[in-house]
């Protein structure tokens, strides 16, 4: 039976240049396309660990149907020819790692400003359609944070609800580098909304809202670098795995919301398979029901994951810490990240469907098996002779 779009029309197979697949997103989107679509990948990354089950062996079902390149779109010059031999680009490539804000701000724009605009450049100057993957972010601080604490209005959603055609993007002072990243993230967003404006580009911006599943980044040393602060759902599960308190950054008092990462692709695939309901869309990514304080994540994380190893969670299991000890100086962050769902409910009629449990669990058993898999191969490892 042929697969047909939102409005009833015959989906027809395409090529998708996607960059950053080799990533968490990028893994996942890969793994949806192959199993359930005709639709051909163009993978492009510098690495391909967490999409070698789709690439080999050459006896998978959907062989041929998924190319990978190795390649930096820093400096390489068959990106283009890629995007050019495409339908669609999709831009997942970013830094994304809270602490390097901070401590590598010039790495941090460079990556998420200066090295997309390649990419926004060829596919508006070869009529080529662009997904690309911004974050939730560009909000910057709520109106609602600089309310006073006692202020009844901190409660009202119209001071705290981020909008994606309504909300300001409020950033701390230029010495809190911490905003390197969303500032970077919103003038890209900024100059492909131009490029749709002024030379017809036609483009979805997606703004996810900490999308969490399998094989996300990292755990430090085995799926990632050995060194370095990673985001706080992968901060906690480093420190479950390694019996180690829980550091709750000022208390753990900021708010997030949490989606499982395969709620997310399938709002993805709408995007992808619906461009007529996407072009010219920013689209909010998050589940707002699944809101909980840094603090409550942690308490809830320690009882899954002591059900999930067997294993009793530690006396004290979590800790304080200051923002400057943590993150260095210069850190600064948003109180409250929620997502206003109207616009992707109205759009593509999507919702997200796991519940926080549900997700942390799924992750936590998967992080579990990896982490014990690594050290099992670390312990059976022969040893050099001297």
């Amino acid at each position: 039976m042929a697969r047909v779009d939102l409005d009833g029309k015959p989906i027809e197979p395409m090529t998708i240049c996607m960059i950053g697949a080799g990533g968490f997103i990028g893994s996942h989107l890969c793994e949806k396309l192959m199993a359930e679509t005709p639709h051909r990948v163009l993978a492009l990354d510098v690495y391909s660990d967490k999409i070698r089950h789709l690439l080999e062996p050459e006896s998978l079902p959907w062989a041929g149907r998924i190319q990978f390149h190795r390649l930096n779109i820093k400096h390489d010059s068959r990106l283009e020819g890629l995007i050019k031999m495409a339908d669609l680009t999709i831009n997942l490539a970013a830094i994304c790692t809270p602490a390097d804000y901070n401590t590598r701000p010039l790495d941090t724009i460079y990556s998420n400003f200066i090295d997309a605009l390649p990419v926004v450049k060829y596919c508006s100057e070869n009529n080529k359609r662009l997904i690309h993957f911004s974050t939730c972010e560009v909000y910057g601080k709520t109106i609602g944070s600089f309310l006073p604490k006692d202020s009844p209005l901190r409660e009202d959603p119209a001071y705290y609800l981020l909008k994606e055609d309504a909300s300001p993007c409020i950033f701390g002072s230029i010495e809190k580098q911490r905003w390197s990243y969303a500032c970077a993230k919103q003038l890209i967003e900024r100059l492909i909304y131009a490029e749709g404006a002024e030379n017809g580009l036609e483009f979805t911006i997606v703004r996810p809202f900490n999308w969490i599943g399998p094989r996300m980044d990292f755990i430090p040393g085995i799926d990632g670098p050995s060194e370095g602060v990673p985001r706080v759902l992968a901060c906690f599960s480093n420190a479950l795995l390694r019996r180690e308190q829980l550091k709750l950054v000022d208390g753990g008092q900021s708010q997030r919301t949490f989606i499982y990462i395969k709620d997310a692709i399938e709002a993805v695939l709408l995007m992808i398979e619906n461009p007529q309901r996407a072009n010219g869309q920013i689209f909010n990514v998050g589940n707002p029901n699944n809101e909980v304080t840094v603090r409550q994540l942690a308490e809830m994380m320690t009882q899954i994951y002591s059900k999930v190893s067997e294993e009793a969670a530690l006396d004290v299991p979590t800790i304080d810490v200051s923002s400057k000890e943590f993150y260095g100086e210069g850190y600064d962050d948003s109180d409250k990240r929620i997502p206003d769902m109207t616009i992707i409910n109205r759009q593509l009629g999507w919702n997200p469907k796991t519940s926080l449990w549900d997700l942390l669990e799924a992750t936590l058993t998967y992080q579990h098996r990896t982490y014990a898999e690594a050290i099992k191969k670390a312990v059976s490892r022969p040893v050099a002779s001297s």
